[in-house]
């Protein structure tokens, strides 16, 4: 029983596992927009990879993109999935706040 560990405590309830922090991924200084519809069921999302934020940042980032696309979206392993074929709104967007910016994919 060496490689057990505490899950519940009567004195403070459910123990939750301590969360690991993944190292925020620093790309080359090129933002890259792909149109992806692997695993989507046929719908399209346009993924934002290389923007070298914490996940913090990147959720209110998100949210903003999501304002002013009008559409969904959300924040998965440090990179932004925009609902819909986006790309051209979002390449302007980006290039805006002072990104340099490639289309890539599809």
């Amino acid at each position: 029983m060496s490689n057990s560990r505490l899950v519940y405590s009567t004195d403070g309830g459910k123990i939750s596992a301590p969360v690991e922090q993944k190292d925020v991924p620093q790309g080359d200084g090129i933002v890259r927009i792909h149109r992806v519809t692997k695993g989507k069921k046929g719908k399209g999302v346009s993924l934002i990879t290389g923007l070298g934020l914490d996940k913090t940042e990147l959720k209110t980032f998100c949210s903003a993109l999501k304002k002013q696309c009008g559409c969904g979206g959300a924040v998965k392993d440090f990179d932004i999935e925009i609902q819909g074929d986006v790309r051209e709104k979002l390449k302007q967007i980006l290039e805006s706040k002072g990104y340099k910016v490639k289309l890539a994919g599809g």
